[in-house]
Formats: C-alpha cells, structure tokens, sequence
C-alpha cells in the first residue's frame, strides 16, 4: 500500500502528523528568528571646573607706611586680583592675622579701600569706595561675582589719624589681606 492510500484511510494520523510538523516549524521559527537594533553614545565626559585667582603682590605686601604722622600724609599702594579659574567666582576680601602694637593703634589707622574697576586704571576717578575705616574695624567685603579672567585692580591707602596720641611713636602694626572665591 502506498503512502498516500496510508494518510487517507488514517485522517487522524494524518492531522496528527501535520500538527507535530507544524508545531516543530513554528518553535524553529520562534526561537531563531527576532529583529533587533542598537545604537550608542560612547566616551561621555565630565569634569569640574576650577576657581583660581592671581595677586599681582602674590606673598609681598600692597603698601608698606613708615613715619606716619597724626593727620600727616597718606600712603597708598595697588593691586591686581584675576579670576583665572574656568569658572565664575565670588570674591571676597578680608583682613586676617592682625599684629598690633601695646597700646593698640590699628584703631587709629585710617584705611580706605577702593576698586579702580575692570579697565585696572586708578587715576580717572571712577574708582568705587570697597572700605573707608580704621584697620581694626573692617570687616570682610563680597566683592561681587567674577566671570572667568575678569580682573580688578585695587588701591589701599593708610593714614594715621590726627586724633593720635603720643603713646603710639615708634609702634607698629601689621595685617594679612586674604582674597578668597568661592
């Protein structure tokens, strides 16, 4: 008997077998055969930035006075502070480690602080006021934000007040300015 006279007089083996067959074709398919797709974005990078200043005066001092007088002549001198950070920074100025003399005359030394601004020129009169008081007074100054290589230049001018007494000749103060961004 031949193959085909098997299969009809046997509908139900025949269906049966198909079944198994398409079954077995069906999980082939399903296991093997998906799409799929990828893309990337490689070498993400970060870094932080950084905040640095120069001092034009960098570990010298911006104004040395000696033989001041009660309401005598002043003595000035000028720095240059740079944000030279790649960032924007808030400077700030504060007097720091003040050494004064017995009796104290740091009260009696007249300051004024003022910045000649960004074209770092002190001599046109558009100078802003930063300080105007005694050494022993002055607080810290926020000098504002400063965007990256903004510089300023600075004038710091001390006098000693005309109400001093004798008991301050041949005394000596000294101060440390700190310039800090933050």
């Amino acid at each position: 008997m031949s193959r085909f006279k098997v299969l009809r007089a046997n509908p139900r083996r025949t269906l049966a077998a198909l079944a198994t067959l398409l079954i077995a074709v069906g999980v082939t398919a399903a296991s093997g055969a998906s799409f799929s797709a990828q893309t990337v974005n490689p070498n993400n990078t970060f870094s932080s930035g950084t905040l640095a200043m120069t001092n034009s005066q960098s570990g010298v001092a911006i104004l040395t006075a000696s033989n001041l007088k009660p309401g005598g002549p002043t003595s000035s001198g000028e720095v240059q502070i740079e944000n030279t950070g790649s960032l924007a920074g808030a400077i700030s100025l504060t007097k720091d480690t003040l050494v004064d003399s017995t009796p104290a005359m740091a009260a009696l030394l007249d300051l004024t602080i003022v910045d000649c601004g960004t074209d770092l020129d002190c001599s046109t009169g558009t100078s802003t006021p930063v300080y105007s008081g005694n050494v022993s007074a002055m607080p810290a100054q926020a000098l504002g934000t400063w965007a990256t290589a903004e510089k300023h230049r600075y004038k710091f001018t001390v006098g000693l007040n005309g109400s001093a007494l004798n008991n301050v000749q041949g005394k000596t103060v000294s101060v440390r300015f700190v310039w800090d961004a933050a």
